[in-house]
């Protein structure tokens, strides 16, 4: 691999053969290379494909900015929680938690604390990525000093379920868990029910939905089967092919995005389902 250009004494941007630009990092890596000559691939700890369309540049400036010590740290407990391989390429999930990680460190150096409003959505809607997330905050803390609080958990499940975005940006993800709080709120006031991610029906509802955003965001909303399935959810769960209509608006208005017909049957179909899990009767 050549040296397209050294970021700081441990990151370095370069080219493999194929022509594909990475993200080597490694301690002293970029005291030792140059713009155009071969990286000596002793140096090189760990190799950074960027994916998705993302900019070498960019995620090479994000990570330079970021301690070799803290990058090791989130590096390390992702492998040894599973999260990640240890042999991983994707710099944007590891990037993400390290630089948050970093800022964290900072912030207890200097005494402050944060309290993150959005710990009980959190531990609601996203219950895989919470669990996943303290355990990767033990991992973590096994690596560096001070210890993080327990409450760096919920940011670190945030960042987990932002990797399934294209974006990257957090942002959307605030605006993901707002939306879904609200539909359930239209759930569960229309039909009086107890919305707990206990359930499995409200559990698959909200697995579905955060698939949903997903689509959303890339683009790629289900359609072409409008013909076959709406008809039929509309004739069997009128009421809850109402609510679902309710709950697009709600996407439309918060994102800007109109739902496909498909993706109104199939919010139907799951609202459908957790009203007959609540009572037994159809919707």
């Amino acid at each position: 691999m050549k040296a397209l250009r050294v970021l700081n004494n441990n990151v370095v941007l370069a080219r493999e053969e194929n022509g594909q630009e990475v993200i080597l990092t490694g301690r002293a890596i970029g005291f030792s290379s140059r713009p155009g000559k071969r990286v000596d691939p002793a140096l090189i700890e760990r190799v950074f494909v960027p994916v998705d369309g993302r900019d070498p540049d960019h995620l090479a400036e994000a990570l330079a900015l970021i301690s070799q010590d803290v990058l090791q740290a989130v590096v390390s407990a992702l492998s040894e929680t599973g999260i990640e391989k240890p042999d991983s390429t994707r710099p944007t999930l590891a990037i993400a938690l390290a630089d948050h990680v970093a800022g964290a460190l900072d912030r207890a150096a200097r005494g402050i604390t944060i309290d993150y409003p959005l710990r009980a959505e959190v531990q609601t809607l996203y219950a895989t990525e919470y669990a996943q997330a303290r355990l990767l905050l033990q991992a973590i803390n096994k690596h560096i000093h001070p210890k993080l609080e327990a409450s760096e958990a919920t940011a670190l499940a945030l960042h987990l379920v932002n990797a399934g975005f294209v974006s990257g940006d957090l942002s959307f993800t605030y605006t993901m868990t707002g939306v879904i709080q609200q539909m359930l709120a239209v759930v569960r006031e229309r039909y009086g029910l107890d919305v707990s991610h206990d359930s499995m029906s409200a559990a698959r509802f909200i697995t579905h939905v955060r698939y949903l955003f997903v689509r959303i965001q890339q683009h790629r909303q289900l359609k072409g089967q409008e013909v076959a399935l709406g008809e039929g959810i509309r004739r069997h769960y009128p009421v809850a092919t109402h609510t679902a209509q309710q709950l697009a608006t709600i996407v439309e208005l918060r994102l800007g995005e109109r739902l496909t017909e498909d993706e109104v049957s199939y919010l139907a179909l799951h609202i459908a389902r957790m009203t007959m899990d609540a009572d037994g009767t159809a919707a």
